[in-house]
């Protein structure tokens, strides 16, 4: 089974891994492309993104591996995920990510419909998502993801019946912090079974996912 994750940190935010260690380990387990998507705020976006870009080619030339520069914007007020969302790409993240109203965490009212408002590239674990927000996510070719990580992914059915109602482009990511949270077969199948779905589908994700690289392979922003 091939895997693309899009969603990962490492220990320039919250995770334990290197951007080296982290695209290695998922060079091994034949991923196909990952994007190191840290948390970021007013205090260090900047920082990241620029740390990231000097990484990432390196990585990409030696691993053979696509690796995409993003972020993670998290606990943004609603009323400035827009500004930060343009800031981000101005400042050359290639995938934007907004930290959605998971069930589990205290996220700001308003967050999901602020990001897919904003046109983020993916809105992650969105908890409670409505069709309100799954419909706008659809106009404006935000990706809703389903989650493999723990507590994240008690919403993963809801998440899944509701994206699907308003036809929504659908992405499986692992939200990774730690090395076992790298995905592998049985956590898509966990995944996968929870919204009473069979292996087979995992394509369908996967196909998405590989939609939005390409999209970023053609934008061409790389430094």
């Amino acid at each position: 089974m091939k895997f693309i994750d899009l969603h990962t940190h490492t220990f320039f935010s919250d995770g334990v891994l290197s951007p080296s260690e982290l695209v290695y380990r998922y060079k091994v387990r034949g991923c196909e492309a990952i994007a190191l998507t840290d948390h970021v705020d007013y205090s260090n976006m900047e920082f990241i993104i620029n740390s990231m870009h000097r990484a990432a080619p390196k990585l990409r030339k030696y691993y053979g591996i696509e690796v995409i520069v993003g972020v993670e914007l998290t606990y943004i007020p609603p009323c400035d995920i827009e500004n930060m969302v343009n800031m981000a790409r101005e400042m050359g993240s290639e995938l934007i990510i907004v930290h959605g109203e998971t069930s589990v965490e205290e996220v700001p009212p308003g967050t999901n419909i602020a990001g897919v408002n904003a046109k983020c590239d993916i809105l992650a674990h969105p908890g409670h998502l409505t069709d309100e927000v799954a419909e706008t996510a659809r106009e404006n070719g935000v990706c809703i993801e389903l989650t493999t990580r723990k507590g994240h992914s008690n919403t993963n059915k809801e998440v899944y019946t509701v994206a699907r109602r308003n036809n929504c482009s659908i992405v499986l990511n692992t939200d990774s912090h730690y090395p076992d949270d790298l995905l592998d077969e049985n956590k898509v199948i966990e995944v996968l079974n929870h919204c009473g779905l069979d292996k087979s589908c995992y394509e369908m994700f996967r196909n998405n996912s590989l939609e939005l690289v390409k999209k970023i392979r053609m934008n061409g922003d790389r430094k």
